[in-house]
């Protein structure tokens, strides 16, 4: 394999993306004989046949397999190669992949919007998805940076701390539970809880916090969003352990209350987290320092009974200027 190159291995994999040696063709601008004739080499230096066709169409083998993930390797490579050299050019520039888990949309593209402003060069890859999806996406070195509430147990990371991430419990305004204080885990055991799908950190914590009052919550449905739970939870379709941060706007305007549970909120913490082996390349060194030092300005106040913010630090007189987030006022304890 020492003996490969670029050519082939990008035809190889343009190969497996269309489906077929034509449409390679096309999407690479060069005739079929041409592609054929880079995928016949390529075999003769594997020495073993790496695709199959099927009445389904093309398919890589395992010989193929191997070598198209060795060819993402190599095109990654080149890539923070490349934005490498830029910055030791001077330039601001280069690229970052961050993946968040859903809860975390409800802030965090408005702090990477500040940080595109601050480094207009930057090119920023977004990808949201739940907390198993994203982790693997990390693990696959395909995310420079991740954005979670509960960071990998086994694998080996570096995380830092963004902000407070409090969970509650909300229903409708005119729930039975509503206006009474300190209701016990207990008394809930026979509502309906709408929930996110198992590999959810939310639902993850969730069981979490019952297990720990030895309460059996009644699972009625399981949801892929938290905009999905909204709306149900809004229609009376049951309550839902959800974080306070996707639920401002609804707790403010009235839509929505939160239920005055013992216990609750339950506090979490907004990590930064990045694979410990990889080497980070300065603008992705950069966006980790931002979402650090100014990521917290963004999270949506939540006010807990005695009216006062629970924050473990106070933010940043630096942080970017915008518009006060609306406070979510949680019940009041007091008669």
């Amino acid at each position: 394999m020492r003996h490969v190159t670029l050519r082939q291995l990008r035809t190889f994999t343009a190969a497996l993306r269309a489906g077929s040696f034509a449409a390679a063709a096309e999407a690479l601008h060069i005739t079929p004989p041409a592609v054929t004739v880079q995928m016949r080499q390529l075999e003769t230096i594997a020495g073993m046949p790496l695709v199959e066709r099927t009445p389904k169409g093309m398919r890589s083998t395992d010989a193929g397999r191997e070598i198209a993930t060795a060819a993402a390797r190599i095109e990654e490579a080149l890539t923070e190669c490349d934005d490498a050299l830029a910055s030791l050019r001077g330039l601001d520039s280069g690229r970052v992949a961050m993946g968040v888990v859903s809860t975390a949309k409800y802030f965090a593209p408005q702090a990477l919007g500040a940080f595109a402003r601050a480094h207009p060069a930057v090119e920023i890859r977004l990808e949201v998805g739940n907390r198993a999806t994203i982790l693997a996406a990390l693990e696959a070195n395909t995310l420079d940076l991740a954005l979670t509430g509960w960071p990998p147990g086994k694998l080996a990371v570096q995380k830092a701390p963004v902000g407070d991430h409090p969970h509650i419990i909300i229903a409708r305004p005119d729930h039975v539970h509503a206006k009474r204080r300190q209701v016990g885990a207990g008394a809930l055991a026979q509502e309906t809880f709408l929930v996110r799908e198992q590999g959810s950190g939310t639902r993850l914590l969730m069981a979490r916090f019952f297990a720990d009052a030895r309460v059996a919550p009644r699972i009625g449905m399981e949801m892929g969003s938290n905009e999905t739970i909204k709306q149900a939870v809004i229609a009376g379709l049951g309550i839902a352990f959800i974080s306070a941060h996707t639920v401002a706007v609804e707790l403010a305007d009235g839509r929505l209350v939160a239920l005055d549970v013992v216990g609750l909120p339950v506090m979490r913490t907004w990590f930064i987290v990045n694979l410990a082996k990889k080497r980070l390349l300065p603008s992705a060194r950069a966006l980790r320092q931002f979402m650090i030092d100014e990521g917290d300005a963004f999270l949506p106040a939540f006010v807990p009974a005695a009216d006062v913010p629970v924050r473990t630090r106070p933010r940043r007189a630096s942080g970017p200027k915008r518009k006060p987030p609306a406070r979510v006022r949680a019940p009041s304890s007091r008669s």
